[in-house]
């Protein structure tokens, strides 16, 4: 099994198979010497491989004299807060949304920002070089040289702090909120901040073992949380996932409000309060066609990135914009925010509600016509393979061709999974289904196997 790599967001893969204890130590050394600094800080989210990796990957900062401060567990913008703070390159032990079992490590700047994908490219570069040759220069540090490890599980307070000061004073008092915490890194900090603020706060799975992570339950598997809303009679219902860098919403009816509409339901508000920066919105090439088309017919203009919430903030910044997001429920606001950020969101969410005296199915009901859309993911062994596959890329020019003006055809390379993602929307569900499986039958065909190794 190959070791893991950086991908869209960070290095991650299987937990002590693809992403070992020896590999967060060496990508620990790479790191610090691509980043040179004093001081890291380091969180986790709840699996049971997590102080494995942190412990591996902070012994490796250390070993090239890099002091650490352990954050515990503490959502990914959390960290990202910490980092700012301190001004401290950065790290989350965490594979965000994915199984039990997967772990990663995602960086960031000590400006609380992911990395650029160039710095990481030195940093792999870096990481070949110490684990090909442990031993190579430079010498690591002896006696008052070697880092420091230590602790400061009250950090929390300062990403507490931040969350707080979101609502410019405004309280939450009397919305009944149903939460999903996924039994990852928001457990504690997510029913805390909403309760604090003066909500009525019933919480799900946040009772994390190390093992149910994401079971059944968050951002990926709302469906509990929508019969809780119901059941209890809330005004709205909100599923993190599990480092709490995304959120997905649930209306009072139970209906679920994924990204594309709660991107939609924030840019009006700030386009009413005039403070949506250019009066645009960034989004990644994954956004429904119906969030562009609901966007045009309010005057709002669309920036589109890649996907991946660092191509949103870097199209934020490159701009000067102030909202961005993706369909997964990252979601950015930049004056308030270096990253996606699942409970700032779901507090904004809910400051929104009060502030226009209306229901969450009210505001959002047909505010965006989602067109029919279709995502397949494809197993495939090294996804990478995708771009250089004319076979495939002959059949997506024929079914956009097919599509017309009115259908999307979008294929990539996974970057946290081996897999390749087919999406297609089209003017109806039976086109969007038939197009998706026939690109998904030939991206397997041609790509399902790995290619045989010529003779050495």
């Amino acid at each position: 099994m190959a070791p893991a790599r950086f991908g869209t967001d960070g290095v991650r893969g299987v937990a002590n198979e693809e992403l070992t204890a020896e590999l967060a130590l060496a990508l620990g050394r790479a790191t610090a010497r691509i980043l040179p600094a004093p001081t890291f800080v380091v969180g986790r989210d709840t699996r049971r491989s997590g102080p494995l990796l942190q412990a591996a990957f902070s012994a490796g900062l250390a070993t090239e004299g890099a002091d650490v401060v352990d954050l515990g567990v503490l959502p990914t913008p959390g960290v990202a807060t910490v980092a700012e703070y301190r001004k401290a390159p950065g790290a989350v032990i965490s594979a965000s949304h994915n199984p039990f079992g997967d772990n990663g490590i995602k960086l960031f700047s000590l400006f609380g920002t992911k990395l650029p994908t160039e710095v990481e490219g030195e940093i792999e570069r870096e990481l070949d070089h110490v684990l090909a040759d442990p031993d190579r220069p430079p010498r690591r540090p002896t006696g008052h040289g070697v880092g420091r490890i230590t602790t400061d599980l009250g950090a929390i307070e300062v990403y507490r702090q931040r969350l707080l000061a979101t609502t410019e004073g405004r309280r939450l008092d009397g919305l009944r909120i149903v939460i999903d915490c996924a039994n990852g890194a928001a457990s504690e900090i997510a029913p805390w901040v909403l309760a604090e603020l003066g909500a009525w706060v019933t919480a799900l799975h946040d009772s994390p073992n190390g093992d149910n992570i994401n079971e059944r339950c968050g951002s990926t598997d709302p469906a509990q949380l929508s019969l809780a809303v119901v059941e209890h009679q809330a005004d709205l219902g909100l599923a993190f996932d599990g480092d709490a860098d995304r959120v997905i919403a649930v209306d009072q009816t139970g209906r679920i409000i994924d990204g594309d509409v709660l991107l939609a339901l924030f840019a009006l508000d700030l386009a009413e309060r005039g403070r949506l920066a250019g009066n645009t919105v960034a989004v990644t090439v994954m956004t429904n066609l119906g969030f562009r088309l609901a966007m045009e017919g309010r005057g709002i203009a669309v920036r589109e990135t890649d996907v991946g919430d660092r191509h949103v903030l870097a199209a934020l910044d490159a701009d000067g914009l102030s909202l961005g997001g993706e369909q997964s429920g990252h979601i950015i606001f930049r004056s308030l925010s270096t990253t996606g950020d699942g409970v700032l969101t779901g507090i904004a969410l809910a400051d929104l509600v009060l502030r226009a005296g209306r229901s969450l199915a009210d505001l959002s009901l047909g505010l965006v016509e989602r067109v029919p859309q279709r995502l397949v993911n494809v197993p495939i062994p090294r996804p990478e393979r995708l771009a250089d596959c004319a076979e495939v890329w002959e059949a997506v020019v024929k079914a956009e061709a097919e599509l017309g003006h009115e259908g999307r055809v979008l294929l990539r390379p996974s970057g946290t999974e081996p897999l390749v993602r087919v999406m297609v929307e089209a003017r109806g569900e039976a086109q969007a289904d038939a197009v998706a499986a026939q690109l998904a039958g030939i991206v397997e065909a041609a790509l399902g196997q790995i290619e045989p190794q010529a003779p050495g």
